[in-house]
C-alpha cells in the first residue's frame, strides 16, 4: 500500500469526521488520532477543548488510551490558573508551538499521566473566529523535529476539529434549548416526559411521586409590578427550588406559573405530602422584585405512580386533578390524589367527551318539580330541571354536567335545548287543558344571559308555541347579576317587554346583589335551599330567611322557599309570610308524564297542621 501524502492525510481526516455528532465524536476522534500517530511516528496524541466558563482545558480523546489512569487524572481537566507554563499558554494560543525536554514542569505532568519520560511535543490550536477553542497535541519520547509543511497540515486538520467542535456545540445548544425552559433554565415539558418515561419503566425503583405546582394569583403581581418583575419573581423561585431540592430531582417549568417536580428518590403518598408541604412553604417566602418585597402562595397537587404499572400520562393527569382540587379549596394548599378524586374526574372527563352528543341524540330529558302554595297545596309553578340519561352511568343530575357544559362552551347550546323543550312540553299541557294557571320556571346560564340574541330567541320560542310571556319565569343566580350588571339590565328589560317574569335563584348566597334588587326588573327571589333546610334547627338561618322575606316584601317581590324537606321548615316559612315553596316534602322532580297527574288534580295534598288554615283535600 503506497504511503499517504500530507494532502491525502487531510482528505482522509475530513472524510472520517464528516457526519460525526456528539454521540460519535470521541470514537471518531480516536480513529483520527491513531491515524496521525501512525503517519507522524509519535507515541501519544490527544484532543482538548477549552471551557471558557471554567477557564480550563478538558481532555476529549487520547490515543492510545492509557492503561493505568491516575485518580484523579491530572490530564482530564486542567485549570489554566493552576497549570504549568505550557498548559497556561494553551488558553490563548493561536499558532502551533513546540515543547522541548527543557520544559521541566510540563515533563513532570506528562510523565505522571502517561509514564513517558523526556518528551518533545507539538501543540496545534483549534481556532474559531480567531480565538483558541482547544488544542490538538502530539507527544514523542525523545526528540522530534517538525517541518513547516507538517505543521501547516496539522493546522488544517486542527481546523477540521474546530469545525466539528463548533457543530457539536451548536447541536448541544439546540438540544439544550429543546429540553429547557428559556426563562428559568429548568427542564421543559419535553425533558420532563422523557425523564418520567425512564422512571416509570418496569423494574425501576418506586413509587414515583410527582408534584404539580401552581402559583396563586401571579396575575395580580404582573398587573401591579409589570411582567418583567413577574418574570424575575419566577426566576428567583426557580433558583430557590434548584438550591433547596436534591440536585438529582427533576424540576420542570411547563410555562406561565406551572411547575412539575419529580423527586429522584422513591416516595410514597405520605412522604410526598410532607415534601409538598415543605415545597409550598419554600415558595411562600418573600422575594424582592421591582423594589417591592412580595410573596405568592402556591397550590400543589400530588400523585404517586408505580413503575411498570402507571403511565406518565396517568401520573401527570392525577397530579393535575389534585392541583385543581387544591385550588378549588381556595388555593395555597396541598392535595393528594385519591380514589374519590379519581371517580370525580373520570365522571368529568366522561361528561366532557360525551355531552355534546347528548344534546343532539335525545339522551337529555327534563324533569319538573312542582312549586305550591303551602296553605292550600295548589300548584302554582313547575321548575324544569335537566337530566342526562347517560348510557353507562344512568340518570345524571344537572350538578354532574352543567359546570362542565359551562367550562366547555356548551352551556349556551344546552340552555337553548332546555328552553325549547320546556316550552314545547308546557304548550302541550296547555293544549290538553292542564297547567292553565301554572308558571313554567326555567334556569338560565350566564352564557345565555349575556348573548346578544337571547331576548330574540325567547320571543321566537314563545311565539312558536303560542305561550304568553307572563306564564314563563326565567331564573338567574345572584352571581350572574353581579358579574355583568349593565348587560343583565339590558337583557332583563327586553324580557320584561314580553311580560316574561324574572326570579333570582339561590338567593342569600351572594353579597353584592341586595343593592341591585331595586334597579333590576325582578319579580321574585328564591331563598337558597341551604337556609331553608335547617329552619327549625338553626337560629342563624331563621334570621337570614326572615330578613330575606322582609326585604322581598319591602321591594314588592314574590318570595319562594327552596329545599323544603320537613314540615317544620314548611310551617316556619308560612309563619314568616313565605307561602310558596318547593322541595322533597312536597314533590321530587318528576318526569313529564308523572307530573300530569298532579296537574290534573291542580294541587298536592299536604298535612302541615297550620293553625287557622284549611288543609288541602286529599286526592
Amino acid at each position: 500500500m503506497p504511503r499517504r501524502t500530507l494532502d491525502s492525510l487531510v482528505t482522509e481526516v475530513a472524510s472520517e469526521l464528516m457526519g460525526v455528532d456528539a454521540s460519535t465524536m470521541v470514537a471518531a476522534t480516536e480513529r483520527v488520532l491513531a491515524l496521525l500517530i501512525e503517519y507522524f511516528d509519535v507515541d501519544f496524541s490527544y484532543l482538548r477543548h477549552t471551557d471558557r466558563d471554567r477557564r480550563a482545558t478538558v481532555l476529549v480523546a487520547e490515543w492510545p488510551r492509557r492503561v493505568e489512569v491516575p485518580d484523579p487524572d491530572p490530564l482530564q481537566t486542567i485549570y489554566f490558573e493552576d497549570a504549568d507554563s505550557v498548559f497556561k499558554a494553551l488558553e490563548h494560543a493561536t499558532e502551533p508551538f513546540l515543547i522541548t525536554s527543557a520544559d521541566i514542569d510540563y515533563q513532570a505532568t506528562i510523565r505522571r499521566a502517561t509514564g513517558i519520560p523526556n518528551v518533545t511535543s507539538a501543540a496545534v490550536p483549534l481556532l474559531s473566529r480567531g480565538e483558541s477553542t482547544g488544542v490538538l497535541g502530539f507527544i514523542k519520547a525523545g526528540d522530534r523535529a517538525w517541518s513547516t509543511r507538517e505543521l501547516n497540515v496539522l493546522k488544517a486538520i486542527a481546523a477540521l476539529f474546530a469545525q466539528l467542535q463548533a457543530r457539536v456545540v451548536a447541536e448541544e445548544r439546540l438540544r439544550y434549548i429543546a429540553d429547557h425552559d428559556d426563562l428559568t433554565g429548568l427542564a421543559n415539558r419535553r425533558a420532563l416526559l422523557k425523564y418520567m418515561e425512564e422512571r416509570l419503566q418496569a423494574g425501576s425503583p418506586g413509587p414515583v411521586a410527582a408534584f404539580f405546582l401552581d402559583l396563586d394569583r401571579l396575575k395580580a403581581l404582573n398587573d401591579f409590578l409589570g411582567h418583567t418583575a413577574g418574570d424575575n419573581f419566577i426566576r428567583t423561585l426557580s433558583a430557590r427550588l434548584r438550591e433547596h431540592l436534591d440536585p438529582a430531582d427533576m424540576i420542570a417549568r411547563l410555562g406561565g406559573d406551572e411547575f412539575v417536580i419529580v423527586p429522584a428518590k422513591p416516595m410514597d403518598a405520605v412522604a410526598a405530602e410532607l415534601e409538598a408541604t415543605r415545597m409550598q412553604q419554600l415558595i411562600g417566602r418573600r422575594v424582592t422584585v421591582g423594589g417591592e418585597s412580595v410573596s405568592r402562595g402556591a397550590s400543589v397537587g400530588v400523585a404517586v405512580g408505580s413503575p411498570g404499572e402507571t403511565t406518565v400520562a396517568d401520573v401527570l393527569r392525577r397530579a393535575d386533578h389534585a392541583l385543581l382540587s387544591a385550588k378549588s379549596r381556595g388555593g395555597n394548599g396541598v392535595a393528594v390524589f385519591t380514589d374519590a378524586m379519581r371517580a370525580e374526574f373520570e365522571l368529568q372527563d366522561d361528561v366532557e367527551l360525551n355531552l355534546r352528543g347528548a344534546v343532539a341524540d335525545g339522551s337529555l330529558v327534563l324533569h319538573y318539580q312542582p312549586e305550591v302554595d303551602l296553605r292550600t297545596g295548589r300548584i302554582v309553578a313547575l321548575e324544569a330541571l335537566v337530566r342526562w340519561q347517560h348510557p353507562t352511568r344512568g340518570l345524571l343530575p344537572p350538578g354532574a354536567f352543567v359546570q362542565v357544559a359551562e367550562a366547555t362552551n356548551l352551556a349556551g347550546e344546552l340552555g337553548r335545548w332546555v328552553i325549547r323543550t320546556a316550552c314545547a312540553q308546557f304548550a302541550q299541557w296547555r293544549r290538553h287543558g292542564l297547567a292553565s294557571n301554572v308558571v313554567i320556571r326555567i334556569n338560565v346560564s350566564p352564557v345565555q344571559l349575556v348573548s346578544l340574541d337571547f331576548v330574540e330567541n325567547i320571543e321566537d320560542i314563545l311565539r312558536r308555541h303560542d305561550i304568553d310571556g307572563s306564564s314563563v319565569c326565567l331564573e338567574i343566580t345572584e352571581h350572574v347579576v353581579v358579574q355583568d350588571l349593565a348587560r343583565t339590565k339590558v337583557t332583563l328589560r327586553g324580557l320584561k317587554r314580553m311580560g316574561v317574569q324574572i326570579a333570582i335563584d339561590d338567593f342569600g348566597t351572594g353579597y353584592s346583589s341586595l343593592s341591585h334588587l331595586k334597579a333590576l326588573p325582578v319579580d321574585a327571589v328564591k331563598i337558597d335551599r341551604g337556609f331553608v333546610q335547617r329552619l327549625g334547627a338553626n337560629p342563624d338561618d331563621l334570621a337570614i330567611v326572615k330578613s330575606i322575606v322582609g326585604l322581598a316584601g319591602s321591594f314588592g317581590l314574590g318570595v319562594v322557599g327552596e329545599g323544603v324537606e320537613t314540615a317544620v321548615a314548611a310551617r316556619t316559612l308560612v309563619g314568616l309570610g313565605c307561602y310558596r315553596a318547593q322541595g322533597f316534602l312536597i314533590a321530587r322532580p318528576l318526569p313529564a308524564d308523572e307530573v300530569e297527574a298532579h296537574l290534573a288534580a291542580g294541587r298536592i295534598p299536604l298535612d302541615l297542621e297550620l293553625p287557622g288554615m284549611s288543609r288541602a283535600p286529599k286526592v
